[in-house]
């Protein structure tokens, strides 16, 4: 697998060729989405920080959601990109696990550490990028019926 081009609007997938930056970030917030994560945004941080060029953020309700979303978040880019990330952190204390696939972040917080942290708030002035909509998502589920 090749990095990302130096523009970082590219990253290697499969046997499909280069996948955009924009289209892994959504593919990435949507294996979250399949795991009932909660609240989640895509932000656009090119030309803002110089490690990544976009985050995915999101909220889960207890320590075993944090690592199942955690897991199918790098389960979905092995298995349908070819990408690995370059590191995990957090696995231990499952209260935020960061998923490092260098162009895209992924942060998968608890409730009181997503708080905490205030990702959503110390890059407020950040372009979000859509959300990909799954049906049966959280908002849609009857167990979740005030978000």
């Amino acid at each position: 697998m090749k990095a990302p081009s130096p523009s970082g609007d590219k990253v290697d997938s499969d046997e499909e060729g280069p996948i955009e930056t924009d289209t892994f970030a959504c593919i990435l917030a949507h294996a979250a989405l399949e795991k009932k994560a909660l609240d989640v945004v895509i932000l656009d941080l090119r030309g803002r920080i110089y490690f990544a060029d976009l985050y995915v953020v999101c909220t889960a309700t207890n320590p075993r959601q944090v690592s199942a979303i955690a897991d199918e978040v790098r389960r979905v880019a092995k298995r349908e990109h070819g990408r690995v990330p370059s590191s995990v952190e957090g696995r231990e204390a499952c209260k935020w696990i960061l998923v490092d696939f260098s162009d895209v972040v992924v942060h998968v917080f608890d409730q009181s550490s997503r708080g905490f942290y205030d990702l959503d708030g110390l890059w407020s002035d950040a372009p979000r990028l859509p959300v990909p909509e799954v049906e049966g998502a959280a908002s849609d589920d009857p167990l979740f019926p005030f978000r």
